[in-house]
């Protein structure tokens, strides 16, 4: 049957850099099962624009995903504020536990989830 892994997060931009995460996700092949777990706003409020994904994927997809973030995380800032993509995903492995994954600084940081999160995988 094969391992599955949650994730789940979000992501917090301006309207530019918004914009582009939805180019990354549109650029992927449309039969790309994972792709449907994306979910933008129809309206973004204020100054922040919002990203979100969740699904359930295989575990052999999760490069796959991980890839796709790494390249959200590289968008540069749009203004002179120098404001960066930052987001928080929590990544729940089967078989290895909970990990989050902070997007910030133009990357992806991975690290074990913190104790407060664990109610998640319950």
């Amino acid at each position: 049957m094969g391992v599955f892994v949650r994730i789940r997060g979000w992501l917090e931009c301006d309207d530019q850099q918004l914009a582009q995460v939805k180019e990354i996700v549109q650029a992927d092949d449309a039969d790309r099962t994972y792709s449907g777990g994306w979910a933008f706003p129809p309206r973004q409020y204020n100054f922040v624009s919002w990203a979100f994904f969740g699904a359930d994927m295989r575990a052999q997809s999760v490069d796959w995903f991980l890839d796709r973030l790494r390249r959200v995380a590289r968008i540069p800032a749009s203004d002179d504020d120098d404001d960066r993509i930052i987001g928080l995903f929590f990544v729940s492995h089967e078989v290895d536990g909970m990990s989050e994954w902070q997007v910030r600084d133009g990357t992806v940081v991975i690290q074990p989830a913190s104790e407060g999160y664990r109610f998640l995988d319950e």
